[in-house]
């Protein structure tokens, strides 16, 4: 079966089992954050789930409705509606095709580390704080107050007894896994004492049917594209940004290599169908993919498993996954916020470059504050910053004269747009000879900014009767600076076998 062993599917299997379980209460829950019914979200989170399992990039990775994306539904439901999101879906998924097929996917591996780690850190926390919210309980006028007194002592019980079993049930036996025996050994332990505690059936009842194909009924006009477009564009740019930096991170975790261009692909067919048999759409899960690799289900049967499992509980088994008890399931993602928190980043913040640590913790910050896009764009802007920074301050010259008398500036280090400025400075037309070189041998030529930077100081030299001469400027530099400037003064005494990045070169 999949070419596993029987291990491997009895690993795959109950680890699906127990992803499928912690989808539940999530899948619940960002429903109720986009304003739509429970099952719109049960139904998104199994079919997202098993298409990217059958045809993703990452084998191991979980995906379904996410928080990330709830967040950003809420106004289009509420001014319009909810088949306006299921258009909006199916309009996402085309656009994260598009993604795949252009195979854009790839950029996603210039993430810098620092960026990444702060991603992770942020999501742990934002796993962590999410669960506080199960704490509270409709009080007067229904506002939502902390638990008080034995309820809050139960609940606090639970939780701390499904760590203990999750940490400590390893030392006895890896059979099965620690988080499946958490949740069944708690729930067990609720219904057979009956303990008064908040249930996953008092989030909303999970009992339905198969998910129908349901075309969703929106005016196919102008109007109707002009109200969903912009929520698809951020709808699929956050999708495939979460999804991309949890396949890296799985990556990273497990020393292999996911495909992130099939991956776009296959989160863009996944929403194409959810928003066509009445889904919320979603994207990939890091806290259900952190519970499923910690077990050691790197295989696709785990979310096949996991999105087969949830089925069977919205058509069957409701009754019985309704009365597990929240505790249980607040524990386990505990527990997953705590291994996908990098502990070893914060000693690192010690001996790593402040720029790189103000990353860290300023994309920690920023996923708490706001959310994951924003997050990573703003780390990424920095990064590319500071790494322009950096180098712009080294671009070095060496001066010497040679047997003809002409001085000689040998550049190191790259000319591009931050540098540019530095690169004026280097040179002192007035009190050089007639004839001036410089040297390229050891320099790259980066950008446009650059040509022109060149271009500038053959104008300087040129004003007081000197002539400049570049050595080891590749011809394509030539041509744009001829272009640019005609400055025919300017000679080439060698040719290299580099060309400028420039945006006038085809």
């Amino acid at each position: 079966m999949f070419g596993l062993t029987t291990e491997e599917i009895k690993t795959n299997l109950l680890s699906g089992l127990t992803v499928a379980l912690a989808l539940v209460p999530e899948a619940i829950a960002f429903a109720l954050v986009a304003h739509v019914d429970p099952l719109v979200g049960l139904y998104a989170a199994f079919m997202i789930s098993l298409i990217t399992a059958v045809f993703g990039g990452r084998p191991g990775m979980i995906s379904g409705a996410t928080g990330a994306l709830a967040v950003v539904m809420v106004a289009l439901v509420v001014d319009h509606g909810v088949e306006y999101l299921f258009a909006t879906v199916v309009l996402m998924g085309v656009l994260q095709v598009l993604f795949g097929l252009a195979r854009l996917g790839k950029f996603i591996r210039m993430v810098p580390h620092p960026v990444m780690l702060g991603f992770v850190n942020g999501l742990a926390i934002v796993i962590f704080l999410a669960q506080f919210g199960h704490f509270k309980v409709p009080g007067p006028g229904g506002t939502p107050v902390w638990m008080q007194g034995p309820q809050l002592y139960v609940m606090v019980g639970l939780v701390a007894l499904t760590v203990a079993v999750i940490y400590l049930f390893p030392k006895v036996t890896k059979a099965v896994p620690a988080t499946l025996v958490g949740i069944v050994s708690v729930s067990a332990l609720v219904i057979a004492f009956g303990l008064d505690t908040k249930t996953v059936g008092d989030l909303g009842s999970i009992a339905g049917g198969l998910p129908q194909f349901h075309m969703p009924m929106v005016p196919f006009n102008l109007e109707t594209l002009r109200i969903i477009l912009p929520y698809s564009v951020i709808l699929a740019v956050i999708g495939l940004i979460e999804s991309l930096l949890t396949l890296n991170l799985i990556d990273t975790m497990t020393d292999t290599r996911g495909r992130p261009n099939k991956e776009c692909l296959a989160q863009g067919a996944a929403n194409i169908v959810t928003g066509l048999f009445g889904g919320m759409g979603g994207c990939a899960m890091i806290g259900q993919s952190m519970i499923n690799v910690n077990n050691g289900a790197l295989r696709r049967l785990s979310g096949i498993a996991a999105a087969g499992f949830l089925l069977s509980f919205i058509v069957l088994g409701s009754t019985l996954i309704e009365a597990i008890p929240l505790a249980a399931l607040i524990g386990v993602m505990f527990v997953v916020a705590e291994k996908t928190f990098e502990w070893g980043s914060i000693q690192a913040l010690r001996s790593i470059p402040r720029s790189d640590a103000a990353i860290v913790v300023g994309v920690t910050i920023v996923t708490v504050l706001t959310d994951l896009a924003i997050a990573v764009v703003a780390g990424v802007v920095i990064a590319a910053l500071v790494f322009a920074w950096e180098h712009a301050k080294h671009i070095n010259v060496t001066i010497h004269d040679d047997e003809h008398g002409w001085r000689v500036y040998e550049l190191e280090g790259s000319l591009f747009f931050a540098s540019a400025g530095e690169f004026q400075t280097l040179f002192t037309p007035k009190e050089d000879p007639d004839d001036v070189v410089v040297e390229f041998l050891r320099s790259k030529v980066v950008d446009h900014s650059a040509l022109e930077a060149i271009d500038a100081l053959a104008t300087r030299y040129k004003a007081v009767g000197k002539r400049l001469h570049l050595r080891h400027l590749s011809p394509d530099c030539l041509e744009l600076l001829s272009e640019a400037r005609g400055m025919m003064e300017v000679n080439i005494m060698e040719d290299p076998h580099y060309h400028v990045a420039d945006d006038k070169i085809a």
